[in-house]
């Protein structure tokens, strides 16, 4: 049976994912979008910052994200005199060094999806007379959905799995911004806490698994579908 601190790292690390997530879709369709269809200078560069999340120390990034956002830092004064907001030690501030750290997942395979789309679909939809916006709600996007959904779920595992970066930025507060790996880490540190170690690691094997194979399951299903509309 689990603890109640236990369920409460559980539950935080789904809220933390899960805002994580929500915050980082849109832009991440944005940017994959750019990256994927437009050329212009600095765009290798651009490129190299977006996946740095990925080769940089998490640790580093949650003191950048510190530098950037906390008291001290030039958008943190702005948050807080503006509207009041402080990110750094709290579940929000967590969501972000989640998401960050996710980022680069979702718009690599949301890009990986634009660059298969097929540009004469477009063009031909342009022809008809559909604008922008609409050939890329009702052509792009739903052929890009397999990558959507694979990068999402693949960023909604890394934010629940995030922890340099977020006990650097949140710090490692228990029922605030104590996730599943902060949890862990605290009951390896805390003797006689092997056992309900063992059972932290346990689920997070279990929710790692879950979410590679409905990551796989949702892009089969959005290919099949794709392919019998073609059809």
């Amino acid at each position: 049976m689990l603890t109640d601190a236990e369920i409460e790292a559980i539950l935080i690390s789904l809220q933390v994912a899960g805002v994580a997530l929500a915050w980082i879709l849109i832009p991440g369709i944005g940017v994959a979008w750019l990256m994927a269809r437009r050329e212009f200078p600095g765009k290798a560069l651009l490129d190299g910052l977006l996946h740095l999340p990925l080769v940089l120390p998490p640790v580093v990034v949650g003191y950048l994200l510190l530098l950037t956002l906390g008291s001290q830092g030039v958008v943190g004064q702005w948050l807080n005199a503006a509207w009041g907001v402080s990110l750094p030690f709290t579940w929000q501030g967590a969501a972000v060094a989640g998401g960050v750290m996710a980022f680069p997942l979702l718009v690599r395979a949301v890009r990986l999806s634009l660059e298969a789309v097929d540009p004469r679909l477009e063009a031909a939809a342009s022809t008809l007379g559909a604008g922008r916006w609409r050939v890329f709600v009702t052509i792009t996007l739903p052929l890009t959905l397999p990558g959507l959904l694979t990068g999402g779920v693949l960023a909604f595992a890394r934010a629940l799995s995030e922890f340099g970066a977020t006990i650097t930025f949140a710090s490692n507060i228990p029922g605030e911004t104590r996730t599943l790996p902060l949890a862990l880490y605290s009951l390896i540190q805390t003797p006689g806490g092997e056992a309900a170690a063992a059972r932290l690691c346990a689920i997070s094997v279990v929710i790692a698994m879950i979410s590679l194979v409905a990551s796989e399951w949702l892009a089969r299903r959005a290919r099949a579908r794709l392919q019998g509309r073609d059809a």
